[in-house]
């Protein structure tokens, strides 16, 4: 989204409305969001040139930092030298002075407003807030959750519809229980010996024989 011609007009007619229902013939910059010029008016001509340059320079400070220049001057004038330097890198389109603001449609910064030369303390910030009242009435609320172009409507309504992953909802695994572990235990002997009956075989496949009688023949070897 760009600032058009139609839309900086719009805001310097509201501007310029309000700065004669005031009396206070000012000069009013508008640029786009690269700080180049777009519209510019200076209502006390020939006289008030400074302001022209104060009012442009207001502007583009307001799109350098996506900020009101009121509050720019604010935090600004607690850094040393912050200021002078600023004019010097910028060629002097820099000032902490009120009087500028972002111009935002959408959610976006497409430009900024200068307004320089009120005859009273806070007349060009009131001036330059009275133009984007214009632009602000005309953009409706939910424009800012809107794309700002066909191609990327369409790519966010086919998102929209895309399924989601089958992978996340689909059921773990559940583990094989051995149906022979819910059977009951097998009874041990505490003492772990081997107890046979008389209708048991013996598994070590010898005959068992009396302790006596195998006394008696270890006797006859001796």
């Amino acid at each position: 989204m760009s600032l058009t011609i139609e839309v900086a007009r719009r805001i310097l007619e509201a501007s310029k409305q309000r700065a004669l229902e005031l009396r206070s013939p000012v000069s009013i910059a508008i640029v786009d969001a690269g700080g180049h010029l777009v519209l510019f008016e200076r209502m006390m001509s020939p006289y008030g040139w400074a302001t022209g340059n104060i009012s442009l320079a207001k502007a583009s400070t307001a799109v350098m930092f996506n900020q009101s220049t009121d509050a720019i001057a604010q935090w600004g004038s607690g850094i040393p030298g912050f200021a002078s330097s600023m004019a010097t890198m910028t060629q002097g389109k820099f000032i902490m002075a009120a009087g500028g603001w972002p111009i935002r449609m959408g959610g976006a910064t497409i430009g900024g407003i200068g307004v320089s030369g009120g005859n009273a303390p806070g007349r060009d910030d009131e001036i330059a807030r009275a133009g984007l009242a214009a632009v602000e009435s005309a953009v409706p609320v939910n424009q800012s959750m809107q794309f700002s172009s066909p191609t990327s409507q369409a790519s966010a309504s086919q998102y929209a519809q895309q399924p989601t992953p089958a992978f996340a909802s689909m059921p773990h695994p559940q583990p094989q229980i051995d149906n022979s572990l819910n059977s009951p235990a097998p009874q041990m002997n505490p003492l772990n010996t081997h107890n046979f009956t008389s209708d048991q075989e013996n598994p070590y496949g010898d005959d068992q024989m009396p302790f006596d009688q195998y006394n008696e023949s270890r006797g006859d070897q001796s």
